[in-house]
């Protein structure tokens, strides 16, 4: 399965390009090649990744034409709006219609959709969320897989299972070597074009061998590599990022600062903010986002996060629920009900109509119909976990039953189905 469609290269305006999917044009930036009008591309991320000969992409686009537009069709289906319930709250359709025209809608509004308990609303916010994504963001589907390469953390965060204190915890971390390996099997026998390194905050691998591993990668393979090891020095992440590392996965799990406090001892969210308003200037794509669920969280407290991840300018939004760990002092703690995650979700599209909403493994650890339900409800991009299997149940961070036990080749197996069945191109089309 390839996850992503060739273009052609329309124009050329710096770094700038406008490539062409079967007459949809998508603008992506230019960091790594010499390209001209005519020149076919890959791009992921809104970054070209890899320039691709004519002909094997004339031969690849002749594989895709009539998929890529069977898979619209279903998907401008299932995510067609048609309200047959008026009975419906007034007010409550008044923050539907606006959210559906791509207006704002205010904190007050949101809060109100997202404390919804009534079934037939729910319902419409679902269906007004999956409708609002196709609307502004067609088809396409981000499929980006995720490698945890090291569970060793210094942090104390509170819910989190891989934290320092955990005596029961058998640490890892994979050798370089190890990594290559898990990205050459992504790249040559899957397809990704898009790759998440992360680990905990492990400072037993220096800059310069995180550093020379990011240019290994990008010599050897094209893909976009994003990063997720935590804080560390600002010159790191400035050569990193001329290295060829273009995005960054880097939560703040919760904007409220006495949550914050409470669960973040070794660290502050004024220091949080600041890395990523830093990764910003550099010119970083962005993921981040929060926990849903956690013990002492309002739902106030989730649309501020929503609204606070939205003025940060982030590229993709990564909220999940919290799931409480036996080895935490969170333990005795309870996840949310995943309709009230799936509640936030549809909520978080209808406050920002263009934005990336991944679907997180925990959320999938939640319900064995997590991924598609979230998908249905406004959510486009999924991860799947290139861990190897002997390593993946060590990266710990919550109880997990979606991704330990399965194969590389069953979750592309299984991704593959359900994105044929909703109408979803495993691709990222750019810009």
């Amino acid at each position: 399965m390839c996850y992503a469609i060739p273009g052609n290269v329309k124009s050329i305006t710096g770094n700038l390009i406008t490539v062409d999917y079967f007459g949809e044009k998508r603008k992506a930036r230019n960091d790594f090649y010499n390209l001209q009008v005519g020149d076919y591309v890959y791009a992921q991320g809104g970054f070209v990744v890899q320039k691709i000969d004519e002909k094997d992409a004339e031969e690849i686009l002749d594989t895709w034409k009539e998929l890529f537009f069977e898979l619209k069709k279903t998907d401008a289906r299932l995510s067609r709006l048609h309200n047959d319930k008026p009975h419906l709250d007034k007010d409550f359709l008044k923050i539907i219609n606006r959210a559906t025209y791509g207006k704002s809608i205010s904190h007050q509004e949101a809060l109100r959709l997202l404390l919804s308990t009534d079934s037939d609303e729910k319902e419409v916010l679902f269906k007004s969320a999956n409708f609002v994504r196709q609307k502004f963001l067609d088809n396409a589907c981000c499929v980006h897989g995720i490698i945890e390469f090291s569970n060793i953390c210094r942090c104390q965060c509170e819910y989190c299972g891989i934290q320092s204190s955990n005596i029961n915890l058998k640490r890892f971390s994979l050798k370089p070597g190890e990594i290559i390996n898990v990205v050459a099997d992504a790249v040559i026998r899957f397809g990704f074009k898009g790759i998440v390194l992360q680990s905990g905050e492990d400072l037993s691998y220096s800059s310069e061998e995180l550093l020379d591993l990011i240019k290994m990668i990008r010599k050897k393979f094209p893909v976009f590599l994003f990063l997720s090891v935590g804080e560390r020095e600002e010159e790191f992440y400035r050569k990193a990022y001329e290295a060829g590392a273009k995005g960054v996965l880097f939560r703040f799990e919760t904007s409220d600062e006495n949550l914050y406090a409470k669960l973040h001892p070794d660290s502050s969210l004024q220091e949080r903010v600041r890395y990523l308003k830093f990764f910003k200037d550099v010119g970083y794509l962005i993921a981040t986002g929060g926990l849903i669920g956690l013990p002492g969280q309002k739902a106030e407290s989730i649309i501020d996060d929503f609204l606070f991840a939205k003025e940060l300018g982030c590229d993709m939004y990564s909220f999940g629920p919290f799931i409480p760990h036996i080895d935490t002092s969170l333990a005795d703690d309870h996840a949310p009900d995943i309709e009230y995650v799936l509640k936030a979700l549809s909520v978080l599209r209808l406050i920002d109509s263009s934005g990336k909403i991944l679907v997180t493994t925990a959320l999938e650890t939640l319900h064995t119909q997590a991924r598609r339900r979230a998908l249905l409800s406004g959510a486009n991009s999924i991860m799947l976990n290139l861990t190897p299997k002997e390593y993946a149940g060590l990266y710990d961070i919550y109880p997990r039953s979606s991704t330990v036990d399965s194969s590389v080749e069953e979750q592309v197996r299984n991704a593959q189905q359900l994105l044929k069945e909703i109408g979803r191109a495993p691709t990222d089309l750019g810009i």
